[in-house]
């Protein structure tokens, strides 16, 4: 378990989706939505092309606590915004800074960015320490 300060950064988290992703994810989360599996149908509707499911995005922001704070029991609450659009293929990179500690537990602020834009950003983690 990790022993936070105040100010400081836990570890990045950098994952690259790979091209199929967001047809496993589909299967897996039962989100069949077509701009996430169908590259004709989300560019023919103004996207790049398919994007990646929000959710998957939130659990790599989850991920990154769970990590730096020594397991899932660990992670008490979560609550992302999500503001803008992943795409399979490039890295997603999810960074933190500890905001406050008290009572036991550690809250971190969090964004995951892709490409120099954040697309989960004003993320709040609440660690039980």
């Amino acid at each position: 378990m990790a022993d936070f300060q105040v100010g400081e950064q836990i570890p990045e988290v950098k994952v690259t989706p790979d091209k199929y992703l967001t047809v496993r994810y589909a299967g897996a989360s039962g989100d069949f939505n077509p701009i996430h599996i169908d590259e004709e149908f989300a560019k023919a509707v103004g996207l790049p092309g398919r994007i990646l499911h929000g959710l998957w995005t939130m659990a790599q922001v989850a991920r990154a606590q769970t990590e730096a704070a020594g397991g899932p029991e660990h992670l008490k609450r979560l609550s992302v915004q999500f503001r803008g659009m992943g795409v399979p293929e490039q890295e997603v990179t999810v960074s933190g800074t500890v905001r406050e500690l008290a009572d036991g537990r550690a809250v971190i602020d969090t964004v995951a960015e892709q490409g120099g834009k954040q697309i989960i950003r004003n993320a709040e983690a609440e660690l039980e320490l």
